[in-house]
């Protein structure tokens, strides 16, 4: 989903702080209520984890360029569900930041549309759980067509962002249209494969109850909550 330089450059790369300016504040309200919720500690742990997790998924594990951009594992829904919305917000931001400063110094231009693709989605993805699981319902007891809506949630956002930067960079050309559609295509192989892992991880986690007195995982991962984290 990394946006490749020159596909946005000189005065458009202004609409990225702006996009940018948007996705961290909605982070630093999530943040801000998680800390009234969970507390610092939880917040601090849950957030380095899910950045350890991010950092994987774009160094570590499969990723190939598709298209207009990279085809990633990101697990979005799957850190959501895991670690609540502010630590996967955090995560992202500083799994992009590490990446950029550290691995790929050509990649810091575009890192306010990265974390445009990437943070707004997740909070689009946080507002659909609100209407697709109800209040009373644990996180591990979801089906997959509910894990199905979140990740196709998020990742249908992520290609959507990637789409919008190309177009708005390059123009609307059959090339660009093009590249957009193969690129969407592989994404959709990786939305059945996150809502597989989120099913079998959320599996897991209710053979485990005693991990909810532990701050490793989102509080509404085994016992409902009215919020969503």
């Amino acid at each position: 989903m990394h946006i490749e330089p020159g596909v946005v450059d000189g005065a458009k790369i202004l609409l990225s702080i702006g996009t940018a300016s948007v996705a961290f504040t909605l982070t630093a309200k999530a943040a801000i209520e998680m800390l009234r919720s969970d507390g610092l500690s939880a917040l601090v742990t849950r957030s380095i984890i899910a950045t350890f997790l991010v950092f994987c998924s774009f160094e570590v594990l499969w990723h190939h360029p598709v298209g207009v951009s990279e085809v990633h594992l990101i697990m979005g829904s799957t850190l959501f569900l895991l670690f609540g919305a502010a630590p996967t917000a955090l995560g992202l931001a500083l799994g992009l930041l590490i990446q950029g400063v550290f691995f790929a110094p050509t990649d810091l231009p575009q890192l306010g549309m990265n974390l445009t693709s990437l943070l707004l989605p997740l909070f689009a993805m946080g507002a659909i759980a609100k209407r697709v699981i109800a209040p009373s319902t644990p996180y591990v007891d979801l089906t997959y067509r509910q894990t199905l809506k979140l990740s196709l949630a998020f990742q249908g956002g992520v290609v959507a962002w990637v789409a919008f930067w190309s177009v708005y960079g390059q123009g609307l050309s059959i090339p660009t249209m093009a590249s957009i559609l193969s690129f969407g295509s592989a994404y959709a192989g990786v939305i059945v494969l996150e809502s597989c892992l989120d099913v079998c991880l959320l599996a897991g986690a209710k053979r485990i109850r005693q991990v909810q007195d532990v701050n490793f995982f989102n509080s509404r991962l085994l016992s409902a909550r009215p919020r969503l984290g």
